[in-house]
């Protein structure tokens, strides 16, 4: 094992789940379920199918002769006439009706959408995780004040809840448009060989409604509500994109997330987890390096350059079909739903364990609040008399001296001390630090919190008690 590649999505990164749903024996056994859906149609009917071919069928879906298959396509070059062969070495009574009326694309791209939904159901599922471990934190720390920033400026308070909350809306965005994707899902369904279905039209003795009825009774028996209406030889290559985009949706907000927390940790206001016997740093014993969150940035990288594959490739197919997606696909779609399943597992690792460092985040608003409350301070003082236009003349030349002293001398924020000392003012140096409460300037950020958050636990959340749970345990 240690002679060739290996990708680090099996070895590092993505679940198992996530990893068996892109498995041979995944990919495989639907083909299986795929013929077995096709004969019982093809049987209820009418044609001469008997329940003893179906239930041989049955009887080994599972138990797949990959040895047989393997042999059969070195010898043939084709997968699918493969595992047909090997498929009727084990139902030798069935073997003449199997893959009866259609083609490769059948049992390759009809097995390709049940195995994407569901690996978006696996997505789905890890995204409401961190959603409801977002929400925790969010209504945790609503009420404690914070420095908002804009372009990375010391801009108005808000709270530490407030900002998960931004964070967790992009994450609702995307599981609203998952919901809408899931809630459209269709098979390609059984349309032939350039999707006009004559192949069945003609083993159905030109009866229209049994074609019609053969395609909605496959979707049926595979648990899906309906098929694409019309079709070449594959199903739209436009799914794959619009899968796609939905998993860059989701890696552009655990990226902006990535950043947001790398930032804070540079502040020391914010930590993602670090364990008792973590080493940051080969050279630096001292460094708590943001390696979760960096990792997930790598990731997310990946899946926002990779979801234009797809996006070429349904722009590029010719006519009913042509075969340039194949190679591409098997690796770009798999390898999509790999690192986003490996970016939610970081995601919930990190939103259940953060570590936020109140005392730092006072400090830093104590720097700042004396510049943001001046508007507050001159009113203030023109209520008790004073000329608004020369008292905002002598606060912007108290603040440039105080920005002195914070910039050229790195001395603490003395804008108040000055303000308290300057008669024209007639503040008194407690009424000045009475206005120091950070509280009183967060605006609307606890209550939009809470009503948010109690908005997501009411109609997105109900239903969390019948979702698994997950490790969130990372492997280096």
């Amino acid at each position: 094992m240690y002679d060739r590649y290996e990708s680090p999505f099996s070895t590092r990164y993505a679940s198992k789940e996530m990893q068996y749903l892109f498995s041979a024996e995944k990919k495989f056994s639907t083909w299986r379920k795929l013929w077995v859906a096709l004969a019982e149609s093809e049987m209820e009917l009418g044609l001469p199918i008997t329940e003893s071919q179906i239930k041989e069928m049955k009887d080994h879906i599972n138990d797949i002769n990959y040895s047989v298959a393997e042999s059969r396509e070195r010898e043939v070059r084709h997968d699918v006439m493969a595992h047909v062969y090997a498929y009727g070495q084990q139902c030798p009574s069935a073997m003449p009706i199997i893959h009866l009326g259609a083609t490769s694309c059948y049992v390759t791209d009809n097995t390709d959408i049940i195995i994407m939904y569901e690996a978006l159901d696996l997505v789905r599922n890890k995204l409401l995780v961190c959603i409801e471990k977002l929400c925790d934190f969010a209504v945790k720390y609503k009420d404690l004040p914070t420095l908002g920033f804009t372009h990375f400026q010391p801009a108005q308070l808000t709270t530490v809840g407030k900002r998960a909350t931004l964070w967790l809306q992009d994450l609702i965005m995307d599981l609203e448009a998952i919901d809408h994707q899931l809630a459209n899902k269709r098979l390609l369904g059984s349309k032939g060989t350039t999707g006009t279905q004559a192949s069945f039209l003609e083993l159905f003795k030109g009866d229209h409604e049994k074609v019609k009825k053969l395609d909605l009774l496959i979707a049926e028996k595979m648990s899906y509500p309906a098929v694409f209406p019309v079709s070449g030889q594959t199903y739209p290559r436009k799914l794959d994109s619009q899968i796609l985009n939905l998993l860059s949706g989701i890696a552009q907000s655990a990226h902006k997330f990535s950043n947001d927390l790398r930032l804070l940790q540079h502040l020391k206001e914010m930590e993602e987890p670090f364990e008792a016997n973590q080493i940051g740093s080969s050279a630096m014993a001292y460094k708590r390096n943001p390696m979760r969150s960096e990792r997930m940035a790598a990731l997310c990288r990946y899946v926002l350059v990779n979801a234009l594959n797809p996006a070429l490739t349904a722009s590029e197919q010719w006519f009913e079909r042509t075969l340039d997606d194949s190679a591409n696909k098997r690796i770009s779609i798999p390898e999509a739903f790999l690192a986003v399943d490996s970016i939610l597992n970081i995601y919930l690792n990190i939103a259940g364990n953060m570590v936020v460092y109140p005392k730092v985040i006072e400090a830093h608003i104590q720097r700042e609040l004396p510049f943001m409350i001046t508007e507050n301070i001159l009113m203030n003082a023109v209520m008790k008399g004073g000329n608004r236009q020369e008292l905002h003349e002598r606060i912007r030349i108290h603040s440039m001296e105080a920005a002195k002293q914070v910039k050229e001398k790195g001395l603490e924020n003395d804008l108040i001390d000055r303000i308290a000392q300057d008669p024209a003012f007639g503040l008194d140096p407690e009424t000045l630090r009475s206005m120091l409460n950070p509280s009183e300037y967060v605006g609307r950020a606890p209550e939009q919190t809470q009503e948010y958050v109690d908005w997501i636990r009411e109609n997105v959340l109900k239903d969390m008690k019948a979702q698994p749970a997950f490790d969130d345990g990372l492997r280096v």
